[in-house]
């Protein structure tokens, strides 16, 4: 048994990490400290000078770990990871956890593109950002491809060139089409290079460009055309507005300020890069109730560099931060260069970061109300079905349905819900092997055997710890059937037989197919009128029987596919992809010609009379 007093005795004084568990072994808080031996004692000394929220933390610690560090620096980017990678629940976490977009232009192909990225990779591309705002970064994009008629497609050029008919951008005059070498490379390329341009920001000599086509179109009389030139202009002018700030003095960078209310903060942050405002993000920070503007600035500024791959010059912070040399080493490790940290008095420095502060103020005023709508629905729905329940707590919920067509391609499906919210990741589906003909209840009792079957295998093979890439290994803390009595007890009957313990729910219709109330424990509960909770079953109801359906029709599309074009001489596995491929649908091989059969790769004239004779035999 671990005896904390013994164990603060062992501490070593040496900078480290600490990290403090409660008694289902869940890391609860992660900190760093020069002296491990000075910080953790802290916590179990008198408890007068520590907030509420502190107490409330010590009080539920059944034992700590620590891990020892080279210097304070390297125990700052450990805590920085570990809190990312854990999001203790008494730490002070950003909410948004989020990769910056940025603009990727393929130079390292022959013919590039450009494209959203939210990744820097080493593929010798150029990259443009980053941005805060993705919505701007998808405008900035699709107004350079129409400008400079860049292509967007996934063609591999100049492999592909010819192989396909030019696509619809080509006839709305957006893409000089390349696929079909109606464009020199050189040519092409001259059109990334001015689009690069653009991109950095050369807005001035765009404009001009296109007042210059306009006029000449309008003095052509293509008055159509001379339209698309102007749309074109105010296009530019719009993106062009975003860059709102203009100082010359200034190079890269972020100016953070922020706002806060109870247990939420909202931390405004302008990018400015080359000394143009890029964007505006908002982030909201939890678990800040007893926490100084100090400490709230702190651990943003940890958390935002921790998962963002560049970093300005220049941070200007509306609160001194707290281990501030440490801090700025840090940053500067990372960087190559100097980054400088600073709270401005005065100056333009002071009326950005000002600002940025009205920003912050504002968004926290007008997300209060939608952030409570959304924990009603969700995280409220969770605690008033637990309610009805009689349960103490509901995190997890799985719900399985099953989809045929008179008992053909039986399928199933199992949706999760936590905290109120999809989790489409741990979604699974299933294709029955034991069960033939529309047979509901024994689907069903294979559905869950399997579930929960493996489930149990994967926790004994990793000795108990559940994986977080297998949903199996996390069992819910309710089932909830697709149906009343019948299928819980089908659900109840699988369970015993494993051995298992989990509470199971049957979702009830009407006569109009639509949620009614709860089968539980031998009881039909109905919910309250307006009841959010009766919201969230309908939603999960809706969300398994949709991708039950989906699952089913993918199955029976691809069946019917694969026995008309295998019932054809000739016609293997390889020519029935070549040919889909190639055509995209079986009607439309269903109505080709000859010739144009014989356009596809391995298929021919021989193969291609056979195709023709199938469809049309009389």
């Amino acid at each position: 048994m671990f005896n904390i007093q013994e164990e603060l005795k062992k501490l070593p004084e040496k900078p480290g990490v600490y990290l403090m568990h409660d008694k289902n072994d869940e890391i609860i808080y992660v900190g760093k400290a020069i002296i491990l031996k000075n910080r953790v004692r802290q916590y179990f000394q008198s408890s007068k000078n520590h907030t509420a929220k502190i107490q409330k933390m010590v009080s539920q610690i059944a034992w700590f770990e620590y891990i020892i560090t080279a210097s304070e620096l390297e125990a700052l980017v450990l805590e920085c990871n570990l809190i990312k990678e854990h999001r203790p629940k008494y730490n002070t976490m950003l909410k948004d956890d989020k990769n910056y977009p940025y603009i990727k232009v393929t130079v390292n192909e022959e013919y590039p593109r450009i494209l959203f990225a939210r990744t820097i990779k080493r593929d010798k591309a150029k990259y443009f950002g980053p941005y805060t705002s993705a919505a701007a970064v998808k405008s900035t994009i699709e107004l350079a491809r129409k400008i400079y008629q860049i292509r967007s497609c996934n063609r591999r050029l100049p492999k592909d060139i010819g192989r396909e008919r030019p696509c619809l951008y080509y006839h709305m005059k957006q893409c000089k089409a390349p696929c079909q070498g109606y464009v020199s490379r050189e040519e092409y390329g001259l059109s990334v290079k001015r689009a690069m341009e653009f991109l950095k920001g050369n807005y001035k000599e765009v404009v001009e460009q296109l007042e210059k086509k306009m006029m000449d179109a309008s003095a052509e009389l293509e008055f159509e055309l001379a339209a698309e030139y102007r749309d074109l202009i105010a296009d530019v002018k719009r993106i062009s507005e975003h860059q709102n700030i203009n100082q010359n003095d200034m190079e890269d960078q972020d100016v953070i300020a922020l706002s806060k209310a109870k247990e939420e903060a909202v931390i405004a942050v302008f990018s400015i890069r080359d000394g143009k405002l890029l964007g505006r993000e908002h982030y909201h920070m939890t678990g800040v109730e007893d926490s100084t503007m100090e400490e709230i600035m702190t651990a943003f500024v940890k958390q935002l560099y921790a998962g963002t791959p560049y970093l300005p010059k220049e941070i200007i912070v509306q609160y001194p931060i707290q281990e501030e040399e440490v801090i700025t080493k840090w940053l500067s490790e990372r960087k190559g260069r100097k980054v400088t940290i600073l709270v401005p008095k005065k100056g333009k420095r002071h009326s950005l970061m000002e600002l940025a502060h009205k920003n912050a103020a504002t968004v926290l005023i007008q997300d209060s109300e939608r952030i409570k709508r959304e924990e009603k629905r969700t995280t409220g729905a969770m605690e008033e079905l637990a309610g009805l329940l009689g349960m103490e707590k509901i995190h997890r919920l799985e719900a399985f349905d099953i989809s045929n067509t008179s008992g053909s391609y039986n399928v199933a499906s199992m949706v999760v819900f936590e905290d109120g919210r999809k989790k489409p990741r741990d979604y699974r589906r299933f294709r029955l092997k034991t069960v033939t003909g529309p047979d509901d209840y024994r689907s069903m009792e294979e559905v869950l055997s399997r579930r929960f079957l493996h489930g149990r295998q994967a926790l004994y093979e990793n000795q108990g710890e559940k994986d977080e890439f297998d949903s199996f290994t996390k069992f819910p803390d309710i089932i909830m059937m697709d149906g009343g009595k019948g299928q819980v007890n089908v659900a109840l009957k699988v369970l015993e037989e494993l051995n298992l313990s989990i509470p199971v729910c049957g979702m009830v219709k009407d006569d109009n197919h639509r949620t009614r109330g709860l089968y539980y424990k031998n009881e039909e509960i109905l919910f309250p009128k307006g009841s959010e909770a009766f919201h969230m079953i309908t939603r999960l109801q809706d969300e398994a029987h949709r991708f039950a359906i989906e699952y089913h029709k993918n199955l029976r599309g691809k069946n019917q596919i694969r026995s008309i074009l295998d019932e054809i001489k000739g016609v293997g596995p390889e020519r029935r992809k070549a040919l889909m491929h190639h055509f995209k649908d079986i009607e439309k091989i269903k109505e080709a010609s000859v010739e144009e059969l014989t356009q596809v790769e391995n298929i021919t004239e021989k193969v291609a009379e056979e195709i023709c004779r199938f469809f049309h035999q009389a």
